[in-house]
């Protein structure tokens, strides 16, 4: 068709879609969302279904797909994962009202909610056990400001950040979604890739400070900010523009948001985006979650508490008072271990509250978010009964106190609602019999309109005293009185023709109605439809009631959630064997039979076997804050790295520790150089992002930082490596003055625990058996004598040829550093490198004599007296 002769349905489509160019159209049509043009063939794509073709658009065919509302979430996830935002375009009149405004009338339409990243609120969306946040990130004049929100929880904070700090914060916090001013992206676009989340530009003027500071204090109703804190123009501006954004992608429809809190650098252990990723903390270095710090320690029951896991996992605190209050809530729950797990037994039920509260918000809740709410209210109003006579530490009796104060709503929620509700508030039958009377009539029309009509068909044989009287039926009349044409006299003379009205005589019968049969009769027709309007009108003034006490059930399901984490910790600390640290002021770091929890957890579903445990003591009163680490490859060097910077970690986020015993004064920052990768898309080689996170620890450490680093320089030649590792060690020591653990492979450092008082050295400890090396994994003072290179390419399996050549080329080489005389191009020349004659085969194993009697031994045939023998024979053949 011709621009000219457009159907008034594709105009209303094209106007619509002219507002949202960025973004997949989902219009509306019945039972489906259908797309068109571009935007159909690019989700038919995306989502892996058909695509057809509907009418014509200047002559060409319309390319068209769709998919069923019912199913639309699924699909939402689908393109949102795949990096596409989704204008979902609904119906806003039925065609009935729109047949009203004229028999061609298109049905009303427009988008009520622009779907990104960082605006779920779906269950079925949204990770249940994870935060989604959206961030935004502002710059005023010489200052920076990041604000993120949750607003499937209401979470709302904010944070001054100098542009250096945005990518570990990004790192922290894991957002989905990153609002930058309109004209910036170029500057952040490395930031999508590396952190994985969707960069939106939103115009310069939702960041404008003075418009975001109106913005803020018609949210939440105030007059200034004071109340809040003292803010930046930055903080305000970063608030203002996710305020701003919200109310575009929701329509203005804003979530319930909680009062902005304001966070400092100065209260967390700054942990930078390499550490993160390095340590495994939340994401694991071949993604998801499996593999992770916080796989291995989330025994947490309600998908509040496992958020709280992940905030304190991602935030460790460096405040005294905070850390000893959250080990104070775990000791508890450790030392009262039936209270504990009676407690654990009855948060296994409890809903997640701050979800439902953000969906009844936004509009998008339904009956079972009622339910939810009922449910994990009253179970939190039983577990403040059963606390609130227990000696609870601070932290634990604060969060027991939010707990009750519902009493109220919970009554009224438990009368108006069934016990098991479905899940849309169009299904209807959600309201509970007996709590509103019109609904209950509405109920028995709808469902009983027969017995109805009989009862009254009843009282009018009464009323008449004629036994023939039928109420009939038709599509013509609907309900009438049907009496015989011998009665006809008697129905039309008063007094029964005052209540009877003649509507209709037939040849044999004679037709009636009264008010009260019309009236009926209207209920009955109207009853289905009634009865959902009503239950509509009380599920509003039900969520109504719950949203006027949003504040109180927010600090309610925090509470919820903080329970839930001390008993989790304890829970993990009592079957994990871990022990309280003892975290002070201090400059101590004294670490005694520690163990990695994540290697250990693998070791113990994978074979059984244990975890080698290790000391570590970087103390002030010790030999030394530095410990210089040697040893071979395979030899557990970088899992003794990352368990001691765990084991910081772990202390400080307020839990008990995978050691023996533990001392850790706090620690204000955690740098680890782990393990590199190219960095391809930044055209980086492993060397240059090695060096990049070397300079940043060097730049930045200070001496409460806890620094592991790891074969540093080893990706480029080996005096340069030498070099820049040897001057890496001296600038920890003499500027930084950190705690540190530096692994190396470069074994003439060792000389520098000689040359410097704070460096010791240290070796994990392999033994050698017949040209084979066995690791003992365990760590000691000194250092290693030799690398074990070639043994540990031999059990890599390099074919045996190469193995025997390597031994000969490091035997030459060895053998000419000792002599101090020859060069090593002359020793390289000397060997026989292009030489005809084969390296020599390897030596056939030797043979014992344990080994032969071994041979002969068939165990199913022993006794056991010539079991008890064959053992002394064995002793006495070791002995030769």
């Amino acid at each position: 068709m011709s621009a000219g002769t457009i159907t008034p349905m594709m105009a209303q489509y094209l106007e619509i879609k002219s507002g949202y160019p960025d973004a997949l159209l989902f219009y509306r049509m019945g039972d489906f969302y259908e797309l068109f043009f571009d935007d159909a063939v690019a989700a038919a794509e995306a989502l892996d279904i058909a695509l057809t073709k509907r009418g014509k658009h200047d002559g060409a065919d319309i390319p068209m797909c769709g998919v069923p509302v019912h199913a639309a979430e699924g699909y939402l996830l689908t393109l949102i994962r795949k990096g596409f935002r989704v204008a979902v375009g609904e119906q806003l009149e039925t065609p009935a009202e729109a047949k009203k405004r004229g028999h061609k009338s298109v049905v009303k339409r427009d988008v009520v909610r622009l779907v990104t990243p960082g605006t779920l609120t779906e269950e079925s969306l949204l990770e249940a056990r994870r935060h989604n946040y959206l961030a935004a990130f502002a710059e005023v004049r010489d200052d920076h400001a990041m604000a993120w929100v949750d607003i499937s929880t209401g979470a709302f904070h904010v944070m001054t950040l100098p542009l250096v700090r945005l990518g570990p914060e990004l790192a922290r916090l894991a957002p989905s979604e990153l609002l930058v001013a309109d004209g910036k992206e170029a500057e952040h676009r490395e930031l999508e890739a590396e952190f994985n989340l969707a960069l939106t530009p939103l115009a310069r003027a939702s960041f404008d400070s003075t418009g975001a500071e109106d913005r803020i204090c018609k949210l939440f109703s105030v007059s200034s900010l004071d109340a809040f804190g003292n803010f930046t123009r930055a903080e305000i501006s970063a608030m203002g523009a996710l305020i701003e954004y919200l109310d575009m992608t929701q329509k203005g429809k804003l979530p319930l948001l909680r009062k902005p809190v304001k966070e400092a650098e100065a209260r967390t252990v700054q942990i930078d985006a390499a550490t993160r990723r390095n340590l495994e903390l939340t994401h694991a270095l071949t993604g998801g979650r499996a593999g992770t710090l916080l796989s291995v320690m989330d025994r947490t029951v309600t998908a509040s508490g496992a958020r709280l896991l992940e905030r304190r996992i991602s935030s460790p605190s460096r405040v005294l008072e905070t850390v000893h209050a959250r080990l104070d809530a775990v000791d508890f729950a450790y030392d009262n271990t039936r209270m504990s797990q009676d407690i654990r037994d009855h948060l296994r039920s409890v809903p997640d509250l701050e979800r439902a509260l953000s969906r009844l918000a936004l509009d998008r809740g339904g009956p079972r978010d009622l339910a939810a709410l009922r449910n994990g209210l009253a179970q939190a109003a039983q577990l403040n009964e059963t606390l609130t006579q227990a000696k609870l530490p601070d932290l634990l009796r604060k969060a027991v106190d939010n707990l009750s104060g519902h009493d109220d709503l919970v009554a009224l929620l438990e009368e108006a609602l069934i016990a098991e509700p479905p899940l849309l508030v169009r299904d209807g039958g959600f309201i509970a019999t007996g709590f509103r009377e019109e609904l209950d009539e509405v109920r028995v029309l709808r469902d009983e309109g027969r017995s109805v009509v009989a009862a009254m068909q009843k009282q009018f044989v009464a009323d008449t005293g004629i036994s023939s009287l039928k109420i009939k039926h038709n599509n013509v009349l609907g309900y009438f009185i049907d009496v015989t044409a011998t009665h006809a006299d008697k129905m039309l003379s008063p007094p029964l023709s005052d209540t009877f009205i003649h509507r209709q005589t037939t040849a044999n019968q004679v037709r009636f109605t009264t008010v009260e049969l019309s009236e009926l009769e209207t209920k009955i027709l109207n009853a289905g439809n009634h009865a959902v309007e009503l239950e509509k009108r009380l599920y509003a003034s039900l969520r109504d009631a719950i949203l006027e006490k949003a504040g109180e059930i927010g600090a309610t399901s925090a509470a919820l959630a903080e329970i839930d984490l001390a008993c989790a910790l304890a829970e993990l600390a009592r079957s994990e064997n871990w022990v309280k640290p003892i975290v002070d002021n201090s400059r101590a770091f004294d670490i005694q039979g520690g163990r990695h929890p994540v290697v250990e957890r693998a070791l113990a579903q994978q074979s059984g076997a244990p975890f080698v445990a290790n000391d570590c003591n970087l103390s002030a009163d010790s030999d030394a804050a530095i410990w210089l680490l040697t040893g071979p490859n395979m030899a557990g060097k970088s899992t003794y790295l990352r368990q001691n910077a765990l084991m910081a970690l772990i202390a400080q986020m307020g839990s008990y520790v995978p050691a023996r015993a533990a001392h850790i004064g706090l620690v204000s920052q955690l740098f680890s150089r782990v393990g590199a990768s190219d960095d391809l898309a930044r055209g980086r080689s492993t060397f240059m992002v090695e060096m990049v996170e070397t300079a940043a620890i060097l730049n930045q450490a200070d001496d409460r930082a806890l620094v592991i680093l790891d074969e540093i320089g080893r990706g480029t030649a080996t005096y340069d490596g030498l070099s820049i590792a040897w001057a890496t060690l001296e600038h920890l020591h003499d500027v930084n003055r950190a705690r540190a653990l530096f692994a190396t492979h470069y074994h003439e450092m060792t000389a520098l625990a000689g040359k410097l008082d704070g460096v010791d050295n240290a070796t994990v400890t392999v033994k050698e058996w017949e040209g084979e090396v066995i690791f003992l994994h365990e760590v000691k003072k000194g250092a290693a004598d030799r690398s074990y290179g070639v043994q540990v390419a031999q059990l890599a399996g390099l074919p045996d040829a190469v193995i025997a050549r390597a031994r000969v080329v490091l035997e030459a080489l060895e053998q000419g550093e000792r002599e101090g005389g020859a060069t090593q191009k002359t020793l390289i020349d000397d060997l026989p490198l292009f030489s005809t004659t084969p390296a020599p085969p390897p030596a056939p194993p030797r043979s014992s004599a344990v080994d032969d009697l071994m041979q002969t031994i068939l165990p199913d045939e022993l006794t056991p007296r010539e079991a008890l023998d064959l053992i002394y024979k064995l002793k006495e053949a070791a002995k030769e």
